[in-house]
């Protein structure tokens, strides 16, 4: 009888180590998931990273090494992520039902819970990202360099909040709520040296710092839990914000008003100048967004609020809207005492000395959406070159064309040399 127990201990032992070792060796490799497995798959694992692909799209390939890469990295974390593919040209019902729109759909499931995923694709800046979901809600600093560490870790794509002298309690329950847009952090032992760095003089304070940036705002209360969840919700975003489609997916969920700088570059240094004014103003009214545009930057954009043919800079009031308003009496902005004139712009927006107009494109959410009205439209072209060539080819001695290596060549040498960004998909 002892025998026959120690037995089946033994066999039960065995099934469980190769069980275990089975699922080690599963989340160090990117899993490839279908209807049979896929439910099963995000309901065994906190934190599945879901990359839906089809084997033909041009950004899918090359994302393909970078997941490989990430996938062993990811999964030594205290809380693994597992990193899973599918193809969704192949399992078009699972593509459905997980609202797939096109390739690359990236999805973090959290403990189920689906959030679309808008970041870096290169595999360095991807881990350092998904980190982001599996950190602690609030992390506890205790001296210079602990707090010099956590900012550099945590990278530059979440603004990071840390409070100074600041009781955890205060600001863990908006750490959770607001815990997919921002890193939260407590310091409770640091240096004067840090209160002249992060630019305060007193505690408590929390501090916002934006390091892409290079831009840090500073709370002194108070410390209700409305109060200090408006100054976090309005600093997730830097002070002057450049307008692209990166920083329009954040306006979306911003209530506020957009006092939108239109330049001619960016980059220029005295659109540099009057960005740091820019930020001032915005320090001082914390109930509108300042954001700025160039022309050069995004001129599809800045001309539909009537930049051609203007002076520029010029300085306008959005909501996101199809209309905008311009201040009469402000319609430009010199180089000279660039501030006076914001105050005065600003005066005037208030005191409602305005004229409405009508943008002559799409609205903040059309924006959104216009990559998919771009891919329709090269679509419908690629459908009507199809119609001519075939009526061509009835008419005409056949044509001779590139052997499917040689076309996928081609193809593969565009999308090179082509602009890559973060979000883009192909239908």
């Amino acid at each position: 009888m002892k025998t026959t127990r120690s037995s089946l201990i033994l066999i039960l032992s065995i099934i469980i180590s190769a069980t275990e070792s089975t699922r080690a060796d599963k989340i160090n490799t990117v899993l490839e998931l279908d209807e049979s497995n896929f439910d099963s798959t995000i309901a065994a694992y906190d934190y599945v990273f879901v990359d839906f692909y089809a084997p033909w799209c041009t950004h899918c390939k090359h994302l393909a090494p970078e997941l490989d890469v990430a996938a062993p990295i990811l999964a030594e974390l205290k809380k693994p992520i597992v990193i899973a593919k599918v193809n969704a040209d192949k399992y078009t019902r699972l593509a459905r039902k997980h609202e797939v729109d096109g390739y690359p759909t990236l999805k973090i499931y959290m403990h189920g819970v689906p959030t679309e995923y808008y970041g870096p694709r290169k595999a360095e800046l991807l881990v350092r990202f998904l980190r982001k979901f599996v950190a602690p809600d609030v992390v506890v600093l205790n001296s210079d360099s602990a707090i010099r560490e956590f900012v550099e870790e945590a990278g530059t794509h979440f603004p990071i909040f840390i409070g100074f002298g600041l009781n955890e309690t205060l600001i863990s329950n908006l750490a959770i709520k607001y815990k997919k847009k921002a890193w939260f952090s407590v310091a409770s032992d640091f240096s004067e040296d840090v209160m002249v760095q992060y630019d305060f003089d007193k505690i408590p304070t929390v501090v916002s710092i934006h390091p892409s940036y290079n831009d840090h705002s500073i709370f002194y209360g108070p410390f209700e839990e409305e109060f200090l969840e408006e100054f976090i919700k309005q600093n997730f975003l830097p002070l002057a914000v450049p307008i692209n489609y990166d920083t329009l997916k954040v306006l979306k969920d911003d209530q506020r008003k957009i006092v939108l700088t239109i330049l001619e570059d960016e980059s220029e240094e005295k659109s540099q100048k009057l960005i740091k004014t820019l930020k001032a103003a915005a320090s001082a009214n914390r109930n509108l967004v300042f954001g700025y545009v160039g022309v050069k930057q995004w001129a599809e954009f800045a001309e539909t609020f009537g930049a051609k043919g203007t002076k520029l800079p010029k300085m306008i009031v959005w909501d996101g809207g199809e209309e905008y308003l311009s201040v009469i009496g402000s319609e430009s902005i010199e180089e000279e005492d660039q501030g006076s004139q914001i105050s005065q712009f600003l005066a005037g927006y208030r005191e409602g000395k305005t004229e409405r107009n009508r943008i002559s494109g799409p609205s903040l959410l059309g924006y959104l959406h216009s990559l998919i009205g771009i891919r329709t439209v090269y679509i419908i072209v690629f459908l009507v070159a199809m119609l001519i060539l075939i009526r061509h080819v009835s008419k005409e001695e056949p044509l001779t064309v590139g052997t499917g290596d040689q076309v996928e060549h081609a193809t593969s040498s565009e999308a090179e040399s082509s602009e890559y960004r973060p979000g883009d998909k192909q239908d």
